[in-house]
């Protein structure tokens, strides 16, 4: 049957056929969702007994397929016969919409949905939708607020893995990613490359409404909200909108410090008044203030008071 190509075997809940009967049995399975080869170790279960077996080196650490280019070995001779690849250079699987290809067809077929736009992962939750399982895992964590990656040095929690390491750097002082131009180096690679951008005087992002380009793509996205006068970025502590992310913060800080400078002017107006309030004399206090705006602890030591007497006419 596999040289006349031969399929006797049809399954009677699709269109497949098989060329052996213990094929459509397994494959019967999927329709029944029958799993009848049970993991001893813990409550999973499966269709086929191979799938058994690779699990079940999950419990015990085993991993039989050692690469002879390194030191990894794996438990699946499929990750395995992947994994040899990098070492190889090898990339099989080719996109039939580009140049590019890849060493497994899984990730081919992740790739070839960048070209047909097939999103089909959707979040219950809104109208997004993903060309790949791991992101719109990593999405729907948004919705739910889970955050199981957590740091080990600080009470901080992420929602992917990735961002965990990351953050862990800030705490173990690891630069990684060291500039081939300067001494510098960074916690994460986006950094390095915008900072590369200095020595390369590279400027790749373009404003479409003028004519300056800049080396980071979130300082043109600040500039063109400047440009098109799009504030999205709202005061807490009043109605004025911004820009930029970060200037509410500033704004806010600066309105309490204005606020600060107005009520010690306020209570320094009143300790003037009575100090200087004689029934002999009038009496014209000039005050000159230091820069309340650069200062914060203006008192009445850094006041200059200048008093000027007059007599009073007694026959006013």
């Amino acid at each position: 049957m596999i040289h006349t190509g031969e399929k006797p075997y049809q399954c009677s809940l699709c269109d497949k056929s098989f060329t052996q009967q213990s094929h459509l049995k397994i494959h019967t399975r999927i329709h029944t969702e029958e799993k009848p080869y049970q993991c001893s170790h813990c409550d999973k279960s499966f269709k086929h007994t191979k799938t058994l077996k690779i699990h079940i080196r999950v419990h015990t650490g085993e991993k039989p397929y050692q690469c002879s280019h390194c030191d990894k070995s794996f438990t699946q001779k499929g990750n395995f016969k992947i994994h040899t690849r990098i070492h190889t250079g090898e990339k099989p699987y080719q996109c039939s919409h580009c140049d590019k290809s890849f060493t497994n067809k899984n990730t081919l077929k992740k790739h070839t949905r960048i070209h047909t736009g097939d999103k089909p992962y959707q979040c219950s939750h809104c109208d997004k939708s993903f060309t790949q399982k791991a992101n719109f895992k990593i999405h729907t964590r948004i919705h739910t607020g889970e955050k199981p990656y957590q740091c080990s040095h600080c009470d901080k929690s992420f929602t992917e893995k990735n961002t965990l390491k990351k953050h862990t750097r800030i705490h173990t002082g690891e630069k990684p990613y060291q500039c081939s131009h300067c001494d510098k180096s960074f916690t994460q690679t986006n950094t390095l490359k915008a900072h590369n951008r200095i020595h390369t005087v590279e400027e790749p992002y373009q404003c479409s409404h003028c004519d300056k380009s800049f080396t980071e793509k979130n300082t043109l996205k600040n500039h063109t909200r400047i440009r098109i006068g799009e504030n999205p970025y709202q005061s807490s502590q009043c109605d004025k909108t911004f820009s930029n992310k970060s200037t509410p913060t500033s704004y806010i800080k600066t309105l309490h410090r204005q606020n600060r400078c107005t009520a010690k002017e306020k209570k320094m107006d009143s300790k003037i008044s009575d100090t200087y309030s004689f029934s002999e004399s009038k009496v014209e206090v000039n005050v000159e203030q230091t820069d309340c705006e650069t200062s914060e602890t203006n008192s009445l030591s850094e006041l200059k008071i200048e008093i000027k007497e007059e007599p009073i006419d007694m026959y006013e």
